[in-house]
């Protein structure tokens, strides 16, 4: 009996990697951004604030499952590590980007905006003038909206909100009422910006901006609070709490009033971290994780502000283009003043940011006030503040138009705004649903029915990306708008599944989740296979932000086997590992991060040279598969897909300036160029076309 030339189970846990520590990889690369000297000076603050952003929602929700995990004892993740042991290795590598980041703003990014007359000043920098200056805006400004509390038995530890700042104060003396001072804590309201500019000594504006984090004043005047103590010592601290609403949906009468109630509670959830001033005393922690019910190693100790991100408000404080990215302006279609016949003569794609969703935005418009529009359905996942598409969307509804809109209520850290957006909506007259009890509803479509003589035609919007008109101008994703009959058809059959009671449906073009999607991505991933053995040419690249459902993992390293090329472009967490001896030689990942967020998700299958192509709202995760409403939609005319192939996928395959290869080991190498090779950034050669 012949050897098994694959020896190596592809149901072996260790062939995945972790989600959450690949997570946290893709935050050194954001990271990276800032590091590099070859981007403006204030777009490096940026990235640096989107890092400290990113980790902060990855422990208000990655951190917290796991904890949970651990606390009942349950299993995380197909990786098969345990979650105590994941929970540390979070910290260090968590504790690593940290250092990391604070390296970068001391060193690197406050000198190089102090050189540019920026300047971040700490304490010790304070002129006598500016520190009576400050003192003012303490008594006069911030103290009048603090409410110091002394621990006692008469007042025990207060509610902390979640990332909010705090100062706990170390004290000694009597008060008034002869209490012997031990500690405090002084709370900043949301109230108080966090960034405090200083008036401009020098009288020249431009030349100068000088700024102080709110934690320092509060820290230097804290003594101001309490007259007649001395302070000792003032340290700032945030807790980072679980983020993630619970809401039993099968056990709920009204979903909307079970979230709001739920977010009454969400900033006072089960803390995941904390943060403090690495000088505060051993004692003193200990005191605020015994508090917090936290572990030792949940606590990160902070050299500066704890609160980094806040910084960001520089950003926009400062007009200084010069330190800025150039801007752009997105193109838009000449003949727009009539959609209907502009997408009647043929499919129209959009690739934003570098087309305008202006299109998008005019198709809504003509259907509000289009006399033969006799219906309007779309959903809406995140929108914005004030999203022109509401307007049109409830000037639809008084216009007459019988118009349905399916708002996920449960978008992450949208709830909020997606129940205000219902409740107005509905009070237009719009009928309005929460989707699918157990799913949300991911997938973005723009349904328009229209009377044409003696027929009723149906325009289509299907989108990678929200509609949200200020993602459209960050993001990259792709829109398609068309008039497909088929096309037409399926999304007007999902529409009634989500509004209605339905049967699984037949579609004709899209795949679905969860119903179709999962598995039309085994079969075309499969069909590759099944080519390959047979000696045809067989590929696939995709693109996408994540990756970790485990049949696709194991149909990919089959794949790979069999002897497909496979390119994957994954933005973050990726759960494959490419390049393992026997199982993923033929298969590459890269990550690309640069001026605009990756967003869109591309599949291309080389199908025997019949290539299939499509786009969608779905990552490759498992929640997106199997728990979403998600669309998947084929771009049926050769030039648009040959476009979408272009730029979407073989641009970005190219990319040796923004781009980072996924080793077998788990650590991403930056991309440059090869000796006698030009560098080339897939974005950049996307732009230069707009500024040609």
């Amino acid at each position: 009996m012949s050897a098994d030339p694959h020896p190596i189970s592809l149901r072996d846990p260790s062939l995945h990697a972790n989600r959450e520590l690949s997570q946290l990889d893709f935050n050194f690369r954001v990271l990276a951004q800032a590091q590099d000297p070859s981007v403006p000076l204030l777009e490096r603050l940026r990235y640096l604030c989107i890092s400290c952003t990113n980790l902060d929602e990855f422990f208000e929700i990655r951190a917290g499952a796991v904890r949970h995990a651990v606390e009942l004892n349950l299993p995380h993740g197909v990786d098969g590590m345990d979650p105590s042991l994941l929970l540390g290795r979070i910290h260090d590598r968590a504790a690593e980007l940290v250092s990391a980041q604070y390296r970068c703003f001391y060193e690197e990014l406050r000198p190089a905006l102090a050189d540019e007359g920026i300047r971040l000043l700490q304490r010790e920098q304070w002129t006598s003038e500016q520190r009576a200056w400050l003192r003012e805006y303490f008594v006069n400004e911030i103290m009048p909206v603090l409410s110091p509390l002394g621990l006692d038995p008469a007042h025990p530890f207060p509610k902390i909100l979640n990332k909010s700042l705090n100062v706990v104060v170390l004290l000694e003396g009597r008060d008034a009422f002869g209490r012997e001072g031990h500690l405090a804590i002084v709370r900043a309201p949301r109230s108080l910006p966090r960034i405090i500019r200083l008036p401009d000594a020098d009288g020249d504006g431009d030349a100068f901006h000088d700024f102080v984090f709110l934690s320092s004043v509060l820290s230097a005047f804290v003594d101001e609070l309490f007259p007649g103590m001395h302070v000792k010592g003032a340290h700032q601290f945030r807790v980072t709490r679980n983020s993630e609403l619970i809401v039993d949906e099968d056990d709920v009468d009204n979903l909307a009033l079970a979230l709001r109630d739920e977010l009454l509670g969400r900033g006072y959830l089960r803390a995941v971290r904390l943060e403090i001033d690495e000088h505060c005393p051993r004692d003193v922690v200990d005191l605020l994780l015994a508090n917090f019910d936290l572990p030792g190693n949940a606590v990160y100790k902070i050299n500066g502000p704890v609160n980094l991100n806040r910084v960001v408000q520089v950003y926009d404080l400062v007009k200084r283009p010069d330190l800025k990215f150039r801007p752009f302006q997105p193109r838009v279609p000449q003949d727009m003043d009539a959609m209907f016949d502009l997408i009647r003569q043929g499919d129209v794609l959009l690739h934003h940011p570098f087309d305008a969703f202006t299109p998008v935005l005019e198709l809504i418009r003509q259907a509000a006030e289009d006399p033969d529009v006799l219906a309007i359905k779309q959903t809406l996942y995140r929108t914005g503040p004030e999203s022109p598409i509401v307007e049109h969307l409830i000037q639809a509804a008084r216009n007459g138009k019988d118009v349905t809109v399916v708002v996920e209520l449960r978008a992450r850290f949208d709830e909020e705004a997606n129940l205000r957006l219902a409740d107005r909506l509905q009070d237009a007259g719009v009928q309005v649903v929460y989707g699918v009890v157990g799913y949300k509803t991911h997938a973005k479509m723009l349904l328009v029915v229209r009377r044409e003589g003696p027929l009723l035609r149906r325009y289509v919007h299907l989108g990678t990306g929200n509609y949200h008109s200020g993602t459209a101008r960050a993001y990259t994703d792709f829109s398609l708008m068309t008039a497909d009959p088929a096309i037409g058809n399926d999304v007007h059959l999902i529409f009634q599944q989500l509004s209605g009671l339905a049967a699984p449906l037949t579609l004709a073009r899209l795949l679905q989740s969860p119903f179709t999607l999962h598995q039309g991505v085994l079969d075309r991933i499969a069909r590759e296979a099944a080519h390959a053995q047979a000696g045809k040419p067989a590929r696939i690249v995709a693109k996408m932000n994540a990756l970790n459902e485990p049949q696709v993992v194991r149909a990919l390293y089959e794949a790979s086997r069999a002897g497909v090329d496979i390119d994957l472009v994954v933005r973050g967490a990726c759960g494959l590992r490419p390049g393992l001896p026997g199982v993923s030689e033929r298969i590459r990942v890269r990550s690309v991060v640069g001026r605009f967020l990756e967003h869109h998700r591309i599949w291309w299958f080389a199908n025997d040279g019949t290539p299939e192509l499509f786009c969608s709202s779905a990552d490759w995760l498992e929640r997106n598969l199997l728990r979403r409403v998600e669309t998947a939609f084929p771009i049926l005319d050769p030039a648009i897909a040959h476009r979408v192939h272009r730029e979407g996928l073989m641009n970005y395959l190219a990319d040796n300036q923004n781009a980072w290869e996924l080793h077998a080991d788990g650590h991403y190498q930056r991309c440059t160029p090869a000796d006698g090779e030009a560098a080339f950034s897939a974005q950049l050669a996307l732009l230069d076309k707009l500024y040609a």
